[in-house]
C-alpha cells in the first residue's frame, strides 16, 4: 500500500485511472465521427460508373452506429458518463446520422439522374429531393436537442411498464435506415424518376418519425450487468453471421423492421385505447 508523507493513503494512481476511464468511451465516439467524415467524401465522389463509393459511405454509416451504440454502453458500464462525453456524442451524431445521410440520400437518390428524363422534372426532383434531405438533417437535430433537454421523456403511445423506449426514431435509427437501403443496392444510384419520388417519400418518413412522439425500442434495456439465458449469446452469434454473409437483406430487413415497429405500435395503441365517453351536457348551461 502507497501512502504520503502525511499519512494518508496516495489517491493519485486511481484518480488517473478513472480519469483515463472517460477517454474510453470518446475514442468510439470519435471514431463515429470520423465514420461520418469518412461517409461524406465517399457520398460525393460516387458515380453511376464507380457506385462502390456509395456502398462504402453507406457500410461508414452503418460502422458508426455500432461505434455510436458502444460508446455509451461503455459510458454505462465503467460509470465514466459525463457532461463532456455527452455534448461531444451529439454534436458527433448530428454530423455522422445528420449530415453524412442527408449527403449521401441526395447525392444516391437525385443528383444523378439521368438526363434523358424531361429536362423540368428532373430539375423539379432534385431540387425537391434536396429540401427532402434537409428537412431530414432538420428534424434528427431537433430530435437530439429534444433529448438533450428532457430529463424522463415519455413516449405519446407508452408500452410496457419498466421498459426503457425512445420517443420518436433516433437519429442513428434514421440514419441506418437510409445505408440499409443504399448498401441493399451495393451503391447503384436511383435512374428512374418515379423511384426517386418514393425515396423521396422515404426520406419524408423518417423525418417524421424521428421529430414524433412515438415510442421505439431502447437497447438501453438490455442489461449486459444481470444474468441472461446462454440462448441470447447464440441469438447474438447467429445475427452476427447473418450480417456478415448476408449483409444486403439482413441489415435492410432489420432497419425496415425497427421502422415500422414505431408505426405498428403506434397504431395499436390507436386501436386498444378505449374511446372517450361523451361529455355529459348539464340541461339549462350553456
Amino acid at each position: 500500500m502507497n501512502f504520503a508523507l502525511n499519512g494518508r493513503r496516495d489517491d493519485s494512481r486511481p484518480r488517473k485511472m478513472r480519469k483515463g476511464m472517460y477517454l474510453l468511451p470518446s475514442m468510439f465516439t470519435t471514431a463515429n465521427l470520423a465514420a461520418g467524415f469518412y461517409a461524406i467524401t465517399q457520398a460525393m465522389q460516387g458515380t453511376p460508373s464507380e457506385p462502390w463509393h456509395f456502398d462504402l459511405a453507406a457500410k461508414a454509416i452503418g460502422f458508426a452506429v455500432f461505434f455510436d451504440g458502444m460508446d455509451g454502453a461503455i459510458a454505462r458500464l465503467t460509470n465514466t458518463t459525463s457532461d463532456f462525453g455527452k455534448e461531444l456524442d451529439s454534436l458527433a451524431d448530428v454530423v455522422t446520422f445528420g449530415v453524412a445521410p442527408a449527403v449521401l440520400a441526395w447525392t444516391w437518390g437525385f443528383r444523378l439522374l439521368p438526363f434523358v428524363l424531361d429536362a423540368d422534372l428532373r430539375g423539379k426532383l432534385v431540387q425537391f429531393g434536396a429540401i427532402a434531405a434537409f428537412i431530414f438533417l432538420a428534424a434528427g437535430a431537433s430530435r437530439l436537442a429534444r433529448f438533450n433537454i428532457q430529463l424522463n421523456p415519455q413516449p405519446k403511445n407508452p408500452g410496457r411498464p419498466g421498459r426503457k423506449y425512445f420517443v420518436g426514431m433516433p437519429i442513428p435509427g434514421g440514419a441506418g435506415c437510409i445505408a440499409a437501403v443504399v448498401h441493399f443496392r451495393l451503391g447503384e444510384p436511383i435512374g428512374v424518376w418515379w423511384s426517386s419520388a418514393v425515396w423521396m417519400a422515404y426520406i419524408l418518413l423518417l423525418g417524421f418519425l424521428m421529430v414524433s412522439t412515438w415510442r421505439f425500442w431502447s437497447a438501453k434495456s438490455i442489461d449486459f450487468r444481470s444474468r441472461r439465458p446462454f440462448r441470447l449469446i447464440l441469438i447474438f452469434c447467429v445475427i452476427i453471421a447473418a450480417i456478415w454473409y448476408y449483409s444486403r437483406y439482413v441489415l435492410v430487413a432489420m432497419a425496415l423492421a425497427y421502422m415500422f415497429s414505431g408505426v405498428l405500435a403506434r397504431l395499436m395503441y390507436a386501436l386498444r385505447r378505449p374511446a372517450q365517453p361523451p361529455s355529459q351536457e348539464v340541461p339549462g348551461v350553456s
